[in-house]
């Protein structure tokens, strides 16, 4: 990958936007800022979830939320644009399977619906975000 192209690639996604200088950390980059929130807000869902989902839907919605955040910082720190762009798709797989749990959660009737409504809301807008940057690479 081109110094050129790594560097639109990372001033499209950085934070914040009105900031002249490329994203200079995966910390910068809004897409791995938003798999945080989607994290946090994951496991503040599934704390009211029932003791026997412990090893069901709460430990997978948990692994597959900080898989995102830390395949897109694992990818940003790889030396080149075709490992970046496999470890963001790993990143966005993982996105696609909390999008899952949440459905079967609600559905489940696991959770509050206001903290499901707010943690979709953050998988889908991840996920968004992660396409966009596969497609710039």
């Amino acid at each position: 990958m081109t110094t050129a192209a790594v560097s639109a690639q990372r001033s499209a996604f950085r934070t914040p936007p009105s900031s002249p200088r490329p994203a200079k950390s995966y910390r910068d980059l809004l897409v791995w800022q938003r798999a945080i929130e989607l994290t946090v807000a994951l496991y503040k869902l599934t704390r009211s979830f029932p003791k026997e989902e412990v090893f069901g839907l709460t430990s997978q919605l948990r692994r597959a939320s900080v898989s995102v955040a830390s395949n897109i910082a694992e990818g940003y720190g790889r030396g080149s644009k075709g490992e970046y762009r496999n470890f963001l798709g790993m990143a966005r797989g993982s996105a696609l399977e909390v999008q899952t749990q949440i459905v079967i959660a609600r559905e489940l009737g696991l959770g509050e619906p206001s903290q499901i409504a707010g943690a979709e809301k953050l998988a889908d807008e991840t996920d968004r975000m992660l396409w966009a940057m596969m497609q710039k690479l």
